[in-house]
């Protein structure tokens, strides 16, 4: 197979100019370029899809998008991620610029979030053979919300325990709802169709994390400084929610049950 550079092109222009549109128009230095760059995003993503869906070997398998559960876990996880991304941006800022607290402490009082991801991501593996992902990732993904949201409501002066446990609660949550997704997408594609179904789960969490970090710049620029973290919170809050109802929404499709469940 020739290597598509026309294709490999209008991604660069789509993802990588676009995405610099959306950031120059966050700071509002410079927003006519933005707008030129987030219009060559769109116009060269538009003519990116088009593309592919013509090719035999696309670089990008926008085809895949057509199967019902493929389609409703890839937007689960870039919901997700997006959420992700736009937390572990803004806490960090939050720890050490409103609290006063040092590097190290603040990686430690981060830890819990991997911590509790490593704990529950074998658990939701085990239990990913015997319920649907759209439970797992439902539950999994509530419990996310929920800890985001009670971070949003952190008090004034947090105690370290009082940011720990939240940040627990995400872990757990973010843990629970991703190997069952991950299983769901690669799971949900023709066999032979494996690679590029590996690739769009790789897209989709960059372009949940490129969106996080974007909105959570939009964030800091956009309100004061002692109201960056409940806002940029309560919106990951709000993205886990979404994510948790798109999640819930693959029930309802036929076939979306391990055939290992158990009656």
């Amino acid at each position: 197979m020739r290597y598509d550079r026309a294709s490999a092109l209008l991604c660069a222009l789509s993802v990588g100019v676009g995405m610099f549109g959306i950031m120059d128009l966050s700071h509002g230095t410079t927003w006519q370029r933005g707008l030129v760059e987030v219009v060559i995003g769109l116009v060269s993503g538009v003519f990116l899809v088009r593309r592919q869906l013509t090719r035999a070997e696309p670089l990008l398998p926008i085809d895949l998008l057509r199967i019902p559960l493929f389609r409703l876990s890839i937007m689960t996880s870039v919901f997700s991620f997006c959420a992700q991304l736009l937390a572990f941006i803004a806490i960090p800022f939050y720890v050490q610029d409103m609290l006063g607290r040092s590097e190290v402490m603040t990686g430690l009082l981060m830890t819990p979030w991997p911590l509790m991801v490593m704990i529950a991501a074998p658990i939701a593996g085990r239990l990913s053979d015997h319920f649907p992902a759209g439970l797992l990732g439902g539950i999994g993904l509530g419990c996310y919300a929920l800890g985001l949201g009670l971070t949003a409501l952190l008090p004034a002066h947090p105690e370290n325990w009082d940011i720990c446990w939240r940040l627990g609660i995400c872990g757990a949550g973010f843990g629970l709802f991703q190997a069952p997704n991950n299983r769901a997408i690669l799971g949900s594609a023709p066999r032979h169709r494996s690679g590029g179904a590996n690739g769009m789960l790789g897209m989709a969490r960059l372009t949940g994390q490129t969106l996080g970090a974007t909105l959570c710049a939009t964030v800091f620029k956009l309100f004061p400084h002692h109201g960056q973290m409940p806002v940029a919170m309560g919106l990951a809050c709000l993205l886990a929610v979404i994510g948790m109802t798109i999640s819930l929404l693959r029930l309802r499709l036929p076939g979306s049950v391990p055939n290992t469940v158990k009656s």
